[in-house]
């Protein structure tokens, strides 16, 4: 007997709730329309209609003057006018290194040491220059002394005279010899053949060609032993379209960022924007000019932003006004009394405030939903 009397409730109550959806209501709908405003699409996919349109607020676009401003990357690179080569005039084989790449140097220190027969053949040289100077010394005061006494003639004289002079200038030629090959004739290194390589400057080696053991040509076809680069100013190579290079010009001034230091932000200017194009990028090289406070190093990756000389009129908003979606830059613009354009952008440069420039795609005095997000959100189904 509780079976049918449980399928009977079950059959009364289906008949209530039909009865209820005929009728269009039940005792828990009070009737009252819903608070969120009705959203329609039109045939145009960008523009909304809205029920209430007052219920977003528009913002107009102010007029923002905005210096023109170019972000490109780039490398660290030495300043070859501060770059100075290190050679050995004399040839041979070395037998010791005392330096190697990116160490900081000083002027007149010992880089390498060279085994050179050039040394050795200008030592023995000097030897008999020095040898045939005393000889003819020796024979200048012998003459003299006899021409006192009118032993000989005065021409006799002259010819012992000239033969002194001319071998001390032999002694001097050889002197001057080995030091240009970079020995002092008056060292104890001159009579070992050894020759010291020197630093010619202070700075930071960056360009190493040579090991123990190795041998050392002269200056034909022979690359520099050494380079040795004074840091404390460098370049910043960057690689800028040729579609951009009408915004770039000798003497703008520029910021780099670094990826090491993000919180660090360095100065300085464009000094030359290379002639020649490069044929694969379409680039030109444009060279900046900065002074390095010792965190910038040989090789990083730079990010520069050109700020010109020239300045424009932009547009700028709230920043609540620019939708970020699928990569791209929107706003919403009125279309009509109740509806709403979605409209491409191109944003630009956080302001003070809350307020980001727009680069292009809208105009000053443009009205904007000053909330696109909640427009977006109340959009989607």
């Amino acid at each position: 007997m509780i079976e049918p009397f449980r399928m009977g409730c079950a059959l009364s109550c289906m008949c209530f709730l039909a009865a209820c959806g005929v009728h269009g209501s039940t005792d828990f709908d009070d009737g009252a329309p819903s608070s969120a405003p009705q959203i329609e699409h039109d045939g145009d996919v960008s523009v909304l209609r809205v029920e209430h349109p007052e219920r977003f607020p528009l913002a107009i676009a102010a007029s923002q003057p905005v210096g023109a401003t170019l972000t490109v990357t780039g490398v660290v690179a030495p300043d070859v006018s501060r770059a100075v080569a290190v050679v050995s005039l004399a040839s041979g084989r070395v037998i010791e290194v005392r330096a190697r790449l990116g160490d900081r140097v000083g002027k007149g220190q010992v880089l390498l040491r060279v085994q050179s027969a050039d040394v050795s053949a200008a030592i023995s040289e000097l030897r008999k220059a020095r040898a045939d100077a005393a000889l003819a010394r020796t024979q200048l005061d012998r003459a003299k002394d006899l021409f006192a006494r009118g032993a000989v003639a005065q021409k006799d004289l002259e010819v012992a005279q000239d033969t002194a002079d001319k071998a001390t200038v032999d002694v001097d030629n050889s002197a001057e010899r080995l030091s240009v090959l970079g020995v002092n004739p008056d060292s104890a290194s001159a009579t070992t053949g050894i020759v010291d390589v020197v630093a010619p400057a202070s700075g930071v080696i960056t360009e190493q060609n040579v090991t123990n053991a190795s041998g050392v040509k002269t200056l034909d076809n022979s690359p520099n032993l050494f380079t040795i680069s004074d840091l404390s100013r460098v370049w910043i190579m960057c690689d800028v379209a040729e579609s951009d290079l009408p915004t770039v010009r000798v003497g703008d001034a520029a910021e780099i960022h670094v990826t090491a230091y993000p919180d660090r932000a360095l100065k300085g200017r464009v000094s030359d924007i290379g002639p020649v194009l490069d044929p694969a990028l379409r680039s030109a090289k444009v060279r900046i000019e900065i002074a390095n406070p010792g965190l910038l190093r040989i090789g990083m990756f730079v990010t520069a932003t050109f700020h010109g000389q020239s300045v424009r009129q932009l547009a700028a908003v709230p920043s609540t006004a620019i939708l970020h979606l699928h990569d791209r830059d929107w706003v919403y613009v009125p279309a009509g009394e109740e509806g709403f354009r979605r409209r491409a952008i191109v944003s630009g440069d956080m302001l003070k405030d809350n307020v980001q420039a727009v680069a292009s795609g809208l105009s000053p005095g443009e009205r904007v939903v000053a909330n696109a997000l909640i427009l977006q959100n109340t959009a989607e189904p």
